[in-house]
């Protein structure tokens, strides 16, 4: 597969986040949008997705949440049927389709994040962005590591960290990355992340979250179609987010929980700022689920729960209320008195960690 796949280099350094300005409805595209979006584009002239993507119809159903209902019925109908899962830490198994299997031309970009004064060149990190063949919208790309590793579809930090510096490299504030877990929608227990454009705002960019751990950006998100553990920063400490919102992940997984992540451009959870200020990653912890709904509208994966509701048919997208909606999507999150307790379990994991992590710097001999 390695010979076989020789994708673009796409270098970049922390100089090119773009870490202020990025405001509705979205400036220039950045070097970031233009290579990514122009190799998306010509690979589906190529005709190597599995439906032409067009625009989709978008409608805002009336209520305060300001859920945003697609029809996607090709999705629904062509895309690859999701892996039977019956475990959260099912190992990786090669003979289940996974990403050692895709065609050289869905690669499109190799990003590699140039090593700064300071850092071991050695450890440059490199993902793989290739495209998903059952978009859900425009850019629709998975963030690979290093396919023939076969990490299975668990959560690491330096993945995550390229995950929310792509998001920081586009100028665009529709540009958008998360992770299901498995037992949370997960449909291939290969490691990846998704990335997409989505020309709306969300709710979930500038609501109000109530503080739990400030030290560690973390917070209470309530007023959202779906409750959630937010985490917060204005552009620093991407490597110290990444690790935080992963040892909360590993907890959850030990809980025997499932869980998504959206990461997106959105204010300050006190909403001191607007809502391109900083970068918001929000964690929905959940029952797993390991088999689909039946009779369900919709799939709930990290899409639905950030408010994007990707539906199958034109009946449910004319006819979908909120109060539906958001009954589907609360159906498999946690009770709020467990969600509070939970919460406050992750905020004593993280302050400890920080306490252990300054004794550690105390007691390291200067030489």
């Amino acid at each position: 597969w390695e010979r076989r796949c020789v994708p673009k280099d796409f270098a970049y350094h922390e100089d090119e986040f773009i870490l202020e300005g990025v405001a509705w409805p979205g400036a220039a595209l950045s070097r970031f949008d233009r290579a990514l979006l122009g190799a998306w584009q010509e690979r589906m002239a190529r005709g190597l997705f599995r439906y032409h993507l067009a625009e989709l119809p978008t409608r805002v159903l009336p209520g305060t949440m300001r859920l945003l209902a697609q029809l996607n019925a090709q999705r629904s109908t062509e895309r690859r049927r999701p892996q039977a899962v019956r475990s959260l830490t099912q190992p990786f198994d090669p003979q289940q389709f996974n990403f050692t299997q895709i065609r050289p031309g869905e690669v499109l970009l190799r990003l590699r994040r140039r090593p700064s004064a300071e850092s071991d060149p050695a450890a440059a990190d490199h993902v793989l962005v290739a495209i998903n063949v059952s978009p859900l919208e425009r850019g629709h790309v998975l963030l690979l590591p290093e396919p023939t590793l076969r990490l299975p579809q668990v959560l690491t930090p330096e993945l995550l960290r390229v995950g929310l510096e792509a998001v920081l490299l586009s100028a665009q504030p529709g540009f958008r990355v998360g992770f299901n877990s498995l037992g949370a929608s997960a449909s291939v227990n290969h490691l990846h992340l998704h990335g997409f454009y989505l020309a709306h705002p969300l709710l979930v960019e500038t609501a109000p979250a109530e503080p739990l751990c400030p030290a560690r950006g973390l917070s209470l998100l309530h007023e959202a179609p779906a409750p959630a553990l937010l985490f917060y920063t204005a552009g620093a400490g991407l490597e110290a987010l990444a690790r935080d919102a992963c040892t909360a992940a590993a907890r959850l997984l030990a809980l025997g929980l499932a869980y998504n992540v959206f990461v997106t451009r959105g204010a300050p959870p006190d909403g001191s700022a607007g809502p391109g200020a900083g970068l918001r990653l929000l964690l929905w912890p959940r029952r797993p689920r390991f088999e689909a709904e039946e009779g369900a509208a919709f799939n709930v994966a990290l899409c639905e729960l950030a408010g994007h509701l990707p539906v199958p048919t034109a009946a449910v997208f004319e006819e979908l209320s909120e109060t539906e909606a958001l009954r589907a999507i609360r159906r498999p999150l946690l009770p709020e008195p467990e969600m509070r307790r939970l919460a406050a379990d992750l905020a004593r994991l993280l302050e400890d960690e920080q306490l252990l992590c300054r004794l550690f710097q105390f007691q390291r001999p200067i030489h």
